[in-house]
């Protein structure tokens, strides 16, 4: 929780360079704005002995994407922090369809000024009442829009009031000392930010993606980058619907934010892209550009530029952005020297919130100091705003384990992600074993109907609040394998692969039609089976793949996973023929596998403490 106001010391009486300051209050939106065109000019505000800080609503416009738009921001400034006593900043802004004023948003403005720091809260591009279209944080524009917001803060611009902010520590003329915090949407606009504007001193990206390519029509290959994958349908389709609709629920007369009929709220390539991907064809070429503009506005294609210290922080329940996503921009990071670190915590977009009391960070609470992730957050800020160089920033990385109910030590830490470090062979009867000639000679099949016949999660039902039917596969449209009862827990974290060779003469004939959707589907996942046949997917995840060649082997990457297995549990492996919440294969393809000791599938485990 937040500090109670009465066990804050006592503020000094301050100017406050600031125009028009409306106090925060309960009243509507349209009433608060009201009273802020009303206001008089006010030039030098005091705060209350009560007050650990003000809030000004100001307004920015801003150069984008070759249009001029407005950015509704909220300025927090702690009591005391004034030119001779200036502080460091922390700039934050929404996750998708929220905006400045949601929770989750707000509480980065009111915990950090809490805790001393000069924050900046606005509504993104698209959304509360910001102008400009919703253009999925492209560098060049979202980011663009972001620094001209660092420019405020560094006293080289003013808002469209006047306003002026002389009170952020700087590290050289304009260039203030300045982080970055936030999820999703809020998250990725760090490092779009960051590639553009090297100013940035810190930077928190939370359950945030990599490659959108890869996080709406993934493709769990190891190879064949260029071939679209299975459509995550329900969620993309959720989210194009809630950015279309920002207009009608968040009205406004702003032309900035209207692109067309067609298109209403987006840029048009991000329109182009979802009805691409909703038609269900794929040709060449029509592929290769929307994969293009979906890589481009992602952390995959500007990375390279990102120079600021990156603590990343993503969610192990989450279907929409995994934890491949984040593990991908680690590695980059890390591998081109930049300062990263990463830390993987239960929940996500898919939920998974176990509480404060278990050491997870809840910016609406304001948990920072009394949770693992809070406490690791600001030690990253103390050292890299405050220059605190005695701040312990943590380990390389970290990630939480459910199984473990003490909450000071359900966080694991490593210097370095667990290998590939355990071998399975799949046998020819169905089994899952641990040496190859263990392997039994078999033949086994499925096929896909016309719908779909297996179900992971319905995130459509998550963002409606509607409960979620268990997981299920129907009968002669997957394949499994299954380990025998462990001896001994056996605790996975990192993401698991397998190799495979499947025959299916149908997909052979028309994979080579120039249209991808001719390629055969499948869909890979691992279950806990517990000694009373109970099974569970593990976080509802799957890895969806489109076969890049179906006369040939193939690697599948899965999705992360944090995960112990009990003794008496065992591990099964499956291939499905669909999902209901992806798009599948056009026609019926039905499936072989062979099985033999010369030849066999491999799953292939990362597992902690081995």
């Amino acid at each position: 929780m937040l500090p109670s106001l009465s066990s804050l010391p006592s503020p000094l009486t301050v100017e406050v360079r600031v125009s028009r300051r409306v106090p925060r209050s309960r009243a509507p939106l349209a009433l608060a704005l009201g009273a802020a065109l009303a206001a008089p000019l006010v030039l030098t505000p005091t705060a209350s002995a009560a007050d650990p800080y003000t809030v000004t609503p100001l307004k920015f416009t801003v150069q984008a994407g070759g249009r001029s738009c407005t950015v509704d921001a909220d300025l927090y400034r702690p009591a005391g922090v004034d030119r001779g006593h200036p502080a460091p900043a922390v700039l934050g802004t929404n996750g998708f369809g929220g905006s400045k004023s949601d929770g989750s948003t707000d509480a980065i403005g009111k915990a950090f000024a809490q805790r001393g720091y000069v924050s900046l809260v606005y509504s993104g591009l698209g959304f509360g009442r910001s102008g400009c279209l919703v253009s999925l944080d492209d560098p060049d524009i979202d980011g663009a829009a972001a620094s001209q917001l660092v420019d405020f803060l560094g006293g080289k611009r003013a808002a469209d009031d006047g306003s002026t902010a002389d009170f952020v520590t700087l590290d050289a003329p304009g260039d203030p000392r300045v982080g970055m915090i936030g999820g999703s949407y809020g998250g990725a606009v760090q490092l779009a930010t960051a590639a553009v504007d090297h100013r940035l001193d810190a930077l928190v990206p939370m359950i945030t993606w990599h490659d959108l390519a890869y996080s709406l029509d993934p493709n769990n290959a190891a190879v064949a980058t260029d071939v679209p994958g299975a459509f995550k349908w329900q969620w993309t389709n959720g989210f194009y619907l809630i950015g279309e609709g920002q207009p009608l629920l968040q009205p406004s007369l702003d032309p900035t934010r209207i692109n067309s009929l067609s298109c209403l709220h987006f840029v048009p390539q991000a329109c182009q892209t979802i009805h691409t991907l909703n038609s269900g064809s794929y040709p060449a070429d029509r592929t290769a550009e929307l994969l293009a503009f979906a890589r481009r506005v992602s952390p995959v294609s500007y990375l390279h530029r990102v120079k600021a210290p990156t603590l990343l922080v993503q969610g192990q329940a989450d279907t929409l952005f995994n934890l491949n996503e984040a593990t991908a921009t680690y590695r980059t990071l890390r591998a081109q020297g930049t300062p990263v670190k990463m830390i993987w915590q239960s929940w996500g977009h898919s939920g998974g919130l176990t509480g404060p009391a278990t050491g997870e960070l809840d910016l609406s609470k304001g948990n920072l100091e009394t949770s693992y992730v809070g406490r690791r957050v600001l030690a990253w800020f103390d050292r890299h705003l405050r220059k605190q160089r005695h701040a312990d920033t943590g380990p390389a990385f970290a990630y939480h384990r459910d199984w473990v109910t003490d909450p000071n030590r359900t966080y694991a830490t490593a210097d370095r992600l667990p290998a590939l470090n355990r071998t399975l062979y799949l046998s020819g009867d169905g089994k899952l074993v641990d040496n190859r000639g263990k392997v039994a000679r078999g033949t086994r099949g499925y096929a896909n109907w016309m719908i779909p016949t297996s179900h992971s999660e319905s995130s459509l039902a998550g963002l409606i609040g509607l409960q979620d039917p268990p997981p299920h596969d129907t009968k002669g449209t997957y394949l499994d394998w299954t380990s025998d009862p462990l001896e001994y827990p056996l605790d996975v974290v990192g993401a698991p692969r397998a190799t495979l060779k499947v025959h299916s003469p149908k997909a052979e004939r028309t994979q080579n039609s120039g249209d991808a959707a001719d390629k055969l589907v499948l869909f890979a996942k691992i279950y806990d089976v517990a000694p009373d046949g109970t099974r569970i997917l593990v976080r509802r995840l799957v890895a969806p793949v489109r076969v890049p060649d179906v006369t040939k082997s193939f690697t599948v990457t899965l999705p992360g996973i944090v995960h112990r297995y009990e003794t008496g549990h065992r591990l099964r492996f499956v291939i499905a023929a669909s999902d209901d919440a992806y798009f599948g294969n056009r026609g019926i393809k039905p499936v072989t596998v062979v099985s033999g000791p010369r030849e066999p599938g491999v799953l292939q485990l990362p597992v902690a403490g081995s």
